[in-house]
């Protein structure tokens, strides 16, 4: 299994949260980690600039988006802003896009939300064409019809990988991406449902076997403190739980909350717990550094401690 870091999701203003990034990614280049993982979060940072901009400050790490919501542009516009970066990337770039959620394309941008796993169909097969190029684009289904040439490609793959939660979603995923970035997902409901069925679907559809992307909150903390951690990611991260889709995928696994998520307690209790998401079936883990304390120099103090056994643990799980 990979490890990763989730990075770009913490709010701050415009100019300290640039320098901010950058720091964030170097530091996770040079601890040796896998990847990095940029949340599109509604009302913050574009994630594919956060990519370019982290890309132009590293040399090896994969960069990832977690994820680009497709409503939101034309698959022929995502096809060449993603190949853009990926070139500027060095090839480094994994694209990762999903139909989101009611709360953000119906209530936010105004967009109709019916039938996300069909328009999520429609929307790859445009947009695979599009990063297949160079070449015409000759796409129509029932949500597109595209006749839109190309002279882009991507020089190595750039994987794409897709916010699949139901079965209908994970059949597409399997079928028409090369994975799945999740979140809300603990190890029995990847064990017994996600890995199974997006496994099969790509067996079944001749590709290489998907990437399962899990992301978890992380904090390293006295075994004495675990609560405290998962109170933490109750309180700063349960509007994820407001979604129907991570509601049922809830259902599916043993975890009650985005707290029952948390690998907290010391060194061994974090590493135990990655084990058993790898053992369920996860290719890479994307850490949501999740720091507690009582004031801003308590929770920076613990962001570093649990990043200094993040970049331990790297060593241990591959």
């Amino acid at each position: 299994m990979r490890l990763g870091v989730m990075i770009g999701a913490e709010r701050g203003d415009m100019a300290r949260k640039v320098s901010k990034l950058v720091s964030d990614i170097q530091w996770a280049e040079s601890a040796g980690l896998d990847s990095a993982w940029m949340p599109q979060v509604p009302n913050d940072f574009d994630c594919l600039t956060m990519v370019a901009l982290m890309a132009a400050n590293t040399t090896r790490i994969e960069l990832g988006t977690a994820v680009v919501p497709l409503q939101a542009q034309h698959p022929i516009a995502l096809a060449r802003q993603a190949l853009s970066v990926h070139a500027m990337s060095g090839g480094r770039l994994a694209l990762g896009v999903g139909p989101s959620h009611h709360w953000i394309v119906r209530d936010m941008l105004g967009l109709p939300y019916e039938k996300p796993a069909a328009y999520t169909r429609d929307y790859l097969q445009v947009l695979n064409t599009a990063i297949a190029g160079p070449g015409p684009v000759d796409v129509e289904n029932d949500s597109f019809t595209v006749h839109n040439p190309t002279v882009l490609s991507a020089d190595t793959p750039m994987p794409v990988l897709v916010s699949a939660l139901g079965p209908v979603m994970l059949q597409i995923a399997g079928e028409h991406a090369d994975g799945t970035s999740l979140w809300m997902a603990d190890e029995k409901a990847i064990g017994e449902h996600i890995a199974p069925k997006i496994n099969k679907a790509a067996a079944e559809a001749g590709k290489p076997a998907p990437r399962i992307v899990a992301g978890i909150p992380v904090t390293l903390c006295a075994n004495s403190e675990i609560e405290v951690a998962k109170e933490r990611a109750n309180r700063i991260l349960a509007e994820a739980e407001t979604s129907p889709n991570y509601q049922r995928l809830l259902d599916r696994g043993e975890a009650r909350n985005v707290g029952d998520l948390c690998a907290a307690g010391d060194e061994e209790s974090i590493l135990k717990r990655f084990k058993q998401f790898a053992d369920a079936g996860v290719t890479d883990l994307s850490v949501r550094l999740l720091p507690i304390g009582d004031n801003r120099d308590e929770l920076i103090a613990s962001k570093y401690r649990t990043r200094e056994v993040i970049a331990e643990l790297a060593k241990q799980v591959r």
